[in-house]
């Protein structure tokens, strides 16, 4: 759920190859951008374009980044389904 106070954020790429890529910043639009410019990660350089699928703020770095850890253990079956419930979750708000 969006926290309208954060300015932390947890979020998830599919990358041209339709792997996922899930990561931390203060600032999603300008990460996403950085990530499509090749200079975002060594992962993402070499499957561009990407596209943000998910995002979710929080209060604290330390919240985020455990929220990005958690889904990076998950596997890939999993991760599609935590994103088809966030996504129904962000349709009911």
């Amino acid at each position: 759920m969006e926290n309208k106070e954060a300015r932390h954020y947890f979020y998830v790429l599919v990358c041209a190859d339709h792997s996922f890529y899930a990561g931390y910043t203060t600032d999603p639009k300008r990460r996403e951008a950085e990530h499509n410019k090749g200079i975002g990660s060594k992962y993402t350089k070499a499957r561009r374009p990407v596209k943000m699928v998910y995002q979710c703020g929080f209060e604290t770095r330390s919240l985020a980044m455990k929220a990005e850890a958690a889904f990076k253990k998950l596997t890939r079956k999993q991760k599609e389904g935590q994103l088809r419930n966030w996504k129904g979750e962000k349709a009911n708000d």
